[in-house]
């Protein structure tokens, strides 16, 4: 179990209070998609990924960064028991759609990213540790049935 201070817990809800989820979500996954164009293999049935244009542009990208993005949601909605929560995605991910487990690194890593251009100075190292605390432990639990 990971113990969390009121400062992050606050630090975190903060982040999620002022996301535009859907702006958001697109920018990371395209972000992850581009960067790491091994990533690619899991959206075949997405179209045209063929450059950084057509993959920004993708609507069905751009719908999935949302929903990947709201998923954590249930991460800030059970942050005492984050590995519970994600037990059924962890499962999905790995036997179903055979996902990398270090994909869920990249796209986390993507995120910070894009969050952090989208707040600019306001992205204080405080703030970094405290989300990628977070991200880290959903990570851990999204990896949980790999092992």
């Amino acid at each position: 179990m990971v113990e969390w201070t009121d400062s992050e817990r606050a630090i975190i809800t903060n982040i999620f209070e002022r996301l535009d989820y859907k702006e958001i979500g697109q920018k990371a996954l395209s972000r992850c998609l581009i960067v790491y164009p091994w990533t690619q293999r899991y959206f075949g049935a997405f179209g045209n990924l063929y450059n950084a244009e057509t993959i920004m542009a993708n609507p069905l990208i751009a719908e999935q960064g949302f929903t990947v993005v709201h998923g954590l949601d249930l991460a800030l909605k059970n942050m005492d028991d984050i590995k519970r929560a994600y037990t059924e995605l962890s499962k999905l991910h790995s036997d179903k759609l055979h996902v990398d487990p270090d994909n869920f690194r990249l796209f986390c890593d993507c995120l910070t990213i894009v969050i952090a251009a989208k707040v600019g100075k306001g992205f204080t190292p405080e703030i970094q540790c405290a989300w990628q605390k977070f991200l880290a432990v959903v990570v851990a639990a999204l990896c949980r049935q790999y092992h």
